[in-house]
């Protein structure tokens, strides 16, 4: 988020405790979390800084009321997924007391927790990828929380696509593509279809259907109908390259609802932050033998 945008969507107390922090500081926010009754807290490349100001409900209120232009009644569709997402990609994550009507989410009341999730674009960050299988087929990114793996698939959408290759994207979270009113506001290749905030499962076979892609890519599969999903895109001849979250390659063979996709996946990338977010572990064939530990 630029200078300017913290200035837009945050109130004035908010942003002149970031200020203090210096323009360095700034560049590198990632989240800003405000919790009623709790004190601001921000993380910056991995650390955490707790500000000496507790949230109130009224700070909450003028923080909704900057994100939403004073009008959040018109975000209600956005609200009962739990998130925002602002002009420029930046996303705004909800908690409170959700109102349920027919056993689904019709909106969130009584909001006490924001998190402001900051976009940071690493163009490049996939070229390591390239270089340890330089030609992608099937491909699974296993990570656990928080290191990198979205980041890791936004980079490699983007130079898929700008490479020659039509390229669908499933963003059922608005995370990979960040869209604002069905635009993109992340790079991801000028040969790039994105269906934004729709499941997975439905999105995969929409894309298949209407879009002729070459490669569809989607985040954080898990579920039964992900599995077949993935199983009729294999049989069309489409490439998938997704992510799961995990914690190494004997975290995701144990898991009964990947086993009939042993065999299917060509490659396997398995993340950590043990070198900051984006680390490299390992790389596996089909077989799960090691082709590269790093």
């Amino acid at each position: 988020m630029e200078k300017s945008l913290f200035s837009k969507y945050l109130p004035d107390e908010i942003y002149s405790l970031l200020l203090e922090e210096g323009e360095a500081f700034l560049k590198k926010v990632t989240e800003i979390r405000l919790r009623v009754e709790k004190p601001i807290i921000v993380y910056s490349s991995n650390n955490e800084k707790i500000l000496n100001h507790k949230v109130s409900q009224i700070l909450i209120k003028k923080t909704l009321e900057l994100i939403s232009g004073y009008s959040l009644y018109a975000w209600e569709d956005e609200l009962r997924t739990g998130f925002i997402t602002l002009p420029g990609g930046c996303r705004v994550g909800i908690c409170g007391k959700t109102v349920v009507e027919n056993d689904k989410i019709k909106t969130i009341t009584h909001i006490s927790g924001i998190n402001i999730r900051i976009k940071h674009e690493i163009k490049g960050c996939a070229n390591v990828i390239f270089k340890l299988i330089p030609t992608l087929a099937h491909t699974m990114i296993i990570s656990p929380p928080g290191c990198g793996k979205t980041t890791l698939l936004r980079d490699l959408a983007g130079q898929i696509s700008n490479k020659g290759k039509t390229v669908g994207i499933v963003d059922e979270r608005s995370e990979i593509a960040g869209s604002y009113m069905g635009v993109p506001q992340n790079d991801v290749g000028m040969r790039t279809d994105v269906l934004d905030r729709c499941p997975k499962d439905k999105g995969m076979i929409m894309l298949l259907r209407s879009m002729s892609p070459q490669f569809i890519i989607v985040d954080e599969i898990g579920s039964k109908k992900d599995i077949e999903a993935i199983e009729q895109l294999v049989n069309a001849g489409v490439k998938i390259i997704c992510t799961v979250h995990g914690n190494g390659i004997d975290d995701i063979r144990g898991r009964s609802v990947f086993k009939s996709l042993e065999g299917l996946f060509d490659n396997y990338i398995v993340l950590s932050a043990s070198n900051g977010p984006g680390t490299i572990e390992g790389v596996y064939n089909k077989n799960f033998e090691v082709v590269r530990l790093c």
